[in-house]
């Protein structure tokens, strides 16, 4: 069930739309059943007797003969006299010569013979359908006009056509695309970093950006790299999909969704944000409009998750200031700019960026200091770090009574420095 839900939620974030299903295979074993006794009846398919150490001994000789495992055809063509107590496990009857002709879209026309490939068993000794006969039924069964995957499943292939001719059916058109690459070159893994659709929701990633940097991943358009949805379901095609693997570079990840944090409908963006806020403890109903702090962040963030963590103070009191940042900005000599920007902003008739700005600016200039060095002692006040959007919009944001009660902590602490130095 987790594996289900974590398919099925990983395309709902994406807005990945589906029209059916989802189908489960376990609850079709009645008909994969059916189609396996209709082979048998049919002369396609046939009970194998072979013991687990007869296959082993048989797969041994052949490597040692330097020869492709595969297995001989000993119950083919029928056992006399089965033995007893054996659940024979069913085999496909593959044609023993000719070839298999696919026209992959990607790769190209690919030749199998029928003389590489054995006879693949079908059903399990319990009975049980295997993976490559479960898909030939649903294929069948489901009318699918296209199957598109890995390139690992392309010696699947020609078995799979094998069977669906059998059956009387023409088989689908098949793409195979290339499996993606690990930076260091190897195929992707754990090791490289996020394994689920939904971690690079956690990292922090805008759905947007990772399909569109999956749509580009071995597939390109000139030397277009931003695309939107509509573009992307107008311009790609899957014919024009490398057949080299392409490698996965997670700063081009990183890239494209700082872009898209930039370019996207704040409203969007905040949609987004407010779960990873939601994952720091904070509800953005307790501060400023989402829409106005996204709009005011997103020029300085690479991914939603550093987003948030920047913006909690918005919406959380500060439990700390970072340290280095309140010993460089919090120190006696801010005490006197700080005291007089206090109660310039608490006389304000209106709280708005133009207003607090010309504040900021007026003590800078009567105290003889250069704007940062009340804007930074300022940013550390109020977010507790000396990172924050402009001033002015960092206050206006912020409030009036949460401005003016952290000017208020920050002076205590300046005095508290004081007296304990």
């Amino acid at each position: 069930a987790e594996s289900v839900d974590a398919i099925l939620q990983g395309m709902t974030w994406l807005g990945l739309e589906y029209d059916e299903g989802p189908f489960f295979q376990t609850q079709r074993f009645p008909r994969y059943k059916e189609v396996i006794q209709q082979m048998l009846k049919e002369g396609q398919a046939y009970h194998c007797y072979c013991s687990k150490e007869r296959l082993e001994q048989l797969r041994a000789e052949q490597m040692a003969h330097k020869e492709k495992p595969r297995y001989d055809g000993k119950c083919r063509n029928g056992v006399s006299s089965p033995p007893a107590g054996v659940s024979p496990v069913v085999r496909f009857k593959n044609p023993l010569d000719g070839a298999v002709v696919v026209e992959d879209l990607v790769r190209g026309r690919v030749i199998f013979q029928n003389s590489e490939l054995d006879d693949l068993i079908i059903a399990r000794g319990d009975g049980s359908p295997t993976y490559n006969f479960t898909v030939v039924v649903d294929d069948m069964d489901m009318k699918i006009s296209h199957v598109i995957r890995g390139d690992d499943h392309l010696n699947n292939t020609p078995r799979q056509m094998n069977m669906l001719k059998a059956l009387n059916v023409t088989p689908p058109i098949y793409a195979h695309v290339p499996m993606i690459l690990g930076p260091d070159g190897a195929r992707l893994s754990k090791r490289h970093g996020a394994v689920s659709v939904m971690q690079y929701r956690d990292d922090g990633y805008m759905p947007e950006a990772l399909l569109n940097y999956l749509a580009r991943l071995g597939w390109s358009h000139g030397d277009q790299e931003v695309f939107s949805i509509d573009e992307m379901i107008k311009l790609f095609d899957v014919t024009n999909v490398h057949s080299s693997a392409a490698a996965f570079n997670p700063e081009k990840l990183l890239w494209l969704n700082q872009r898209y944090i930039k370019s996207s409908d704040p409203r969007h963006v905040a949609h987004h944000l407010s779960h990873h806020l939601g994952k720091l403890g904070v509800d953005p109903a307790t501060g400023p409009d989402l829409v106005e702090v996204v709009k005011a962040q997103r020029e300085r963030a690479k991914t939603l998750a550093e987003m948030a963590v920047n913006s909690a103070f918005f919406y959380q009191d500060i439990g700390e200031y970072d340290i280095k940042d309140a010993a460089t900005h919090l120190k006696p000599e801010a005490q006197k700019p700080l005291t007089e920007l206090r109660a310039r902003l608490a006389a304000l008739p209106a709280w708005d960026a133009p207003s607090i700005h010309n504040a900021v600016t007026g003590v800078a200039e009567a105290e003889g200091l250069k704007l940062g060095k009340i804007a930074q002692p300022v940013r550390v006040a109020v977010a507790g770090r000396a990172v924050s959007p402009p001033i002015d919009v960092t206050l206006t944001l912020l409030g009036r009574d949460k401005t003016l009660e952290r000017l208020d902590a920050a002076l205590e602490h300046i005095r508290k420095q004081a007296v304990t130095a």
